[in-house]
Formats: C-alpha cells, structure tokens, sequence
C-alpha cells in the first residue's frame, strides 16, 4: 500500500477512535455523571488559577463569595481573550473530563498494566494545565517568563495542549475496544 493510502487508513482510524472516545462517556449514567463532574471541577480549578490572589482574597473572606468569583473570573478571561479564550477554557475542560472518564473505564477493565496508551494526556496536562492563563505546571516548573515572552501570549501552547488531549483521545479510542487495527501482526 501507498504511503497516501496509508496516511488516510490512519487518519481515519484515528478520527473514529476520536469519536468513540469522545461519545464513550454518554454511553451510560454514571459515565456522563462522572463526565459533567469532572469537567465542571476542571472548569472551576481552570478559571479559580486564572486569578489566584484575587481567588484567595474573596474566598478568604468567605466561601458566599464563590459563585461571584467565578462569574467575575470567567468574565475576566473573556473581557482578556475573547470567545476564543473562553472556548479554550471550555474545551479544556470537557476534553479532561472526557479522558479521566475514559482512563477510569480502562483501569477498571484492564487494570494498571493496561494504561500506556493514557500517559499520552500528560504532556498535554503539562502544556496547558491552566487553560486560562497558559502557565498551567509550566509555571510551577520556572517556565511562565518563557511563556510570556511567546507569540499571541501562550495561546499556541494552550492550543497545543489541547491538540495533545485531542491526539490522546483519538489513539486509545474506546476504552472497551481493542484498537489494534485487523490485519497487524506481531513480529
């Protein structure tokens, strides 16, 4: 086979392990429970590290003031970078949820031995970890001054980040699904 040919097998084998992953955590009532509780948690902690003075300052004054930091926070993040800005946030957020779901499913059924195909997502968590501000671990690890000296202000490493979740998603595919594509043989 052509290597055109094998670039569009793999493309497309690819986009349907994407889909497979993505639509997984619908396929049952605790999957998309645990969906929309990780991605709402992932939202809040994406959006509370966005501003963590200001976080720490209300919040100190009392949890009440919980719902009115995360109002203010996420008009901050679109007042500063737009719609994209806040869809980056947004999609972030989702696709963490969709992939700890997803990564709970194949411990579950395969165990720890069956996880390698899962330490693709930390490069991406390690990327972007604050979608919001683009520091994310990055900072922690003395590299924020580096990021801001970066064209469009790190939104290519949050979007990189996210191409990496995106990558991770679509290579391990369904977690209840072998991937391993008819045809391969060991050796």
């Amino acid at each position: 086979m052509d290597r055109i040919g094998r670039t569009r097998r793999w493309a497309s084998t690819a986009a349907r392990n994407l889909v497979e992953a993505v639509t997984y955590p619908f396929e049952s009532w605790p999957g998309t429970i645990g969906l929309v509780g990780v991605t709402g948690a992932t939202y809040v902690l994406l959006v509370l590290a966005s501003m963590p003075e200001y976080t720490l300052q209300m919040l100190g004054d009392g949890i009440h003031w919980f719902d009115t930091v995360i109002v203010d926070l996420t008009d901050t993040i679109y007042r500063t970078d737009g719609a994209v800005g806040l869809g980056i946030v947004v999609s972030y957020a989702l696709l963490t949820g969709v992939a700890v779901v997803n990564a709970v499913a194949q411990l579950r059924l395969v165990g720890l031995g069956g996880l390698t195909d899962l330490t693709g997502v930390l490069p991406g968590l390690l990327a972007s970890g604050c979608a919001s501000c683009g520091a994310g671990l990055l900072g922690f690890l003395g590299f924020a001054g580096g990021l801001a000296v970066l064209p469009y202000d790190g939104a290519l490493v949050r979007i990189g980040g996210l191409a990496l979740l995106l990558f991770f998603l679509g290579r391990a595919g369904h977690p209840e699904r072998c991937v391993v594509s008819p045809g391969v043989t060991d050796g």
